[in-house]
């Protein structure tokens, strides 16, 4: 069933209420998401993106019910993943000549995906138009790397809509269809979380493609993702989001992570909060244990935070498992420098501090002199150093 975004503007795509992960087990689903393809009916028909392969049947048995599948003049592919390009295989055999406009990486990841079956592609770059009649045309604009090579989006004017592919989107199933509609809280969280977990890594880019989409000076009254909930009322704020989070984004908080075996850890992990409370009461702290809690959500607040406590017991001349990777993880998404310290226990040999400052060296923070090791559990000794480490770390 298609939904009217606006005017000949409809939503085709698939709500995903029962989603729990994405990119393998990478990221965690909380609110369910959603695969946006849209279907625009000018003069000439538009399909613009499919949804996720499993999803495909009832995709193309909805815009059987609602369109004659030959009437679609032209695909527009914004970007070759399989959440987004899963349905075109089984799409391009009912109508196999149909023109698909998209970048040449995208040409690419879709040949490189499903093979070289023959289709009718026309290559598109920043600044090419697709006239669509009613006096309404698309303008395309490459995204590379947000977040993939073949990424782009593209302004229909007249409706002044921008399908802004995976940029200011969300993991969040939204019935409603627009933000206005949705729960705010939910919203910006998972707005924040996707930018946070899929898109940061590439913050130079964003920088360089936020700037880029002011200076085309679009009059852009609604901003359509391809996850989550259509941006309508106020549709630049998330685009000032995304260069504020691209910056040298901070608040006033702390995000203690550990790991621990027989709780040693743990006990210093809960002095350093006190401790941080205890001499900056206005600053926020997160507490996370990094075997009980997920990474993507664990990062999320590490994002927010302008420092970072990392714990862990030394096991097998190094530190737990899941610890380093976590830390794995936050490297590669390209933090931006942040102050960190250090803490965890011991029994025999001691390197576990060691390598918590490498990795995060490595991760371009700034780690601070003053650390926790305790020698088994920790004692009183130990805990004296806690005010020392939280001092350097709020500095």
């Amino acid at each position: 069933m298609k939904k009217q975004v606006k005017n000949n503007v409809y939503w085709v795509g698939y709500l995903d209420w029962d989603l729990q992960k994405f990119h393998g087990d990478d990221f965690t689903i909380h609110h369910g998401s959603s695969q946006n393809a849209y279907l625009v009916q000018e003069e000439k028909t538009v399909l613009i993106d499919t949804v996720w392969a499993p999803h495909h049947f009832e995709f193309i048995e909805n815009l059987k019910s609602e369109i004659d599948l030959k009437s679609i003049d032209y695909i527009i592919v914004n970007h070759g993943e399989n959440d987004h390009s899963g349905s075109l295989p089984a799409l391009m055999k009912e109508i196999p000549d149909t023109p698909i406009y998209c970048t040449a990486n995208a040409v690419k990841s879709l040949e490189g995906q499903y093979g070289k079956l023959g289709w009718n592609f026309h290559v598109v770059h920043t600044g090419d138009t697709l006239d669509i009649g009613n006096g309404k045309k698309f303008t395309f604009v490459e995204m590379a790397m947000l977040h993939w090579p073949d990424s782009m989006a593209e302004f229909l004017s007249g409706d002044n809509i921008l399908f802004s592919m995976d940029a200011f989107g969300q993991h969040y199933a939204v019935g409603e269809m627009f933000a206005d509609l949705a729960d705010q809280e939910v919203l910006w969280s998972e707005a924040m979380r996707y930018y946070v977990n899929i898109v940061s890594p590439f913050a130079p880019m964003v920088t360089k493609k936020v700037k880029d989409l002011k200076a085309l000076n679009l009059p852009i009254e609604m901003i359509a993702p391809s996850h989550g909930a259509i941006w309508r009322k106020d549709p630049m704020k998330i685009v000032d989001a995304y260069a504020d989070w691209a910056g040298n984004y901070k608040e006033d908080m702390v995000t203690v992570v550990y790991g621990t075996m027989w709780h040693g850890t743990e006990k210093i992990a809960h002095a350093i909060a006190d401790e941080i409370h205890r001499q900056s009461p206005s600053t926020l702290v997160k507490v996370y244990n990094v075997d009980h809690t997920e990474k993507d959500d664990i990062m999320n607040d590490v994002f927010r935070s302008k420092a970072i406590a990392v714990g862990s017991p030394t096991i097998l001349n190094g530190v737990l498992a899941t610890m380093a990777g976590f830390l794995y993880y936050y490297k590669s998404l390209k933090p931006k420098a942040k102050k960190a310290a250090v803490f965890g226990c011991y029994g025999w040999s001691g390197e576990g501090n060691k390598v918590l400052r490498q990795m995060l060296t490595d991760a371009k923070c700034e780690v601070v002199d003053a650390e926790v090791k305790s020698s088994w559990n920790p004692e009183a000794g130990d805990f004296d150093k806690v005010p020392e480490l939280v001092t350097e770390l709020l500095k």
